[in-house]
């Protein structure tokens, strides 16, 4: 018998006890949809750069000045690791961002705590922009090609090199930022090849590797150089992924598994 149930002839504690039941009930069912909206907020400001929106207990909100300072960090350091690699010098990163360094130590101690701020705002800006991909194409290759092109803007191939050095991969922040990515690119690949737009002897795995391939920068070369022939190349690449397939390809697809095994 549930706890809101009276007993017929039960006592009036009985009763009570079950209208406390049912009000904790729903006090937890409201209380959950705050929740998701939090981590749904944190996800939206680290693709702005910002810090997780979700407030700690005791803790002020920072100031708009320090928010945009923390961005303008975040921005610089994105652009100088794609154009010179995560060893760029944290010096350069502040006078990029017109900041002091005692500014950019005061929001980010070393260098992979930066790095892991650099990684999760592009994830997350990423992510965004599969799903307005998503929104925006109501074919689903348009959709997926749209989010492809996109995603190369965001330079995601030169986050690469970053995680192969001194950096927490596992980190709960990160996993969870990824697992958004890789579902809403799951959800443009799967949708185009329910139409029949795209082959399907490919997996997801495949379009995020040709993606990080295309968009990294080759070594020794000024990526800013051949950013005019990304995609045009990114292009060629999604002509192959549109049915009918014009050859079979070798060995077997990439899947998301196979690209964390890596």
């Amino acid at each position: 018998m549930g706890t809101g149930s009276v007993v017929k002839g039960g006592t009036a504690a009985e009763a009570a006890a079950g209208s406390t039941a049912r009000a904790a009930d729903g006090a937890a069912a409201r209380d959950a949809e705050p929740a998701k909206d939090a981590v749904r907020a944190d996800s939206a400001a680290r693709a702005k750069g910002a810090a997780p929106t979700a407030p700690c207990r005791g803790t002020s909100r920072p100031r708009a000045d320090a928010l945009r300072n923390r961005e303008r960090i975040i921005a610089a350091a994105r652009e100088l690791f794609v154009e010179f690699g995560p060893d760029v010098a944290l010096d350069d990163v502040a006078r990029r961002a017109g900041v002091g360094n005692a500014t950019l130590y005061r929001n980010f101690p070393d260098r992979a705590a930066l790095t892991h701020e650099v990684v999760l705002a592009v994830t997350s800006r990423t992510t965004l922009r599969a799903e307005e991909a998503e929104a925006a194409e109501a074919d689903p290759f348009a959709a997926l090609s749209r989010f492809v092109h996109a995603a190369a803007d965001e330079r995601i191939g030169a986050l690469c090199p970053m995680l192969s050095g001194v950096f927490d991969r596992d980190h709960p922040d990160l996993l969870a930022e990824r697992g958004r990515l890789e579902e809403a690119v799951e959800g443009l690949v799967a949708r185009a090849q329910s139409a029949g737009r795209l082959r399907t002897d490919i997996a997801v795995g495949d379009v995020l590797v040709a993606l990080s391939q295309l968009t990294r920068p080759l070594p020794g070369i000024a990526c800013q150089g051949i950013d005019r022939f990304t995609h045009r190349h990114l292009q060629l690449f999604l002509d192959g992924l549109e049915t009918p397939a014009r050859s079979e390809l070798p060995g077997s697809a990439a899947t998301l598994e196979d690209l964390r095994r890596s």
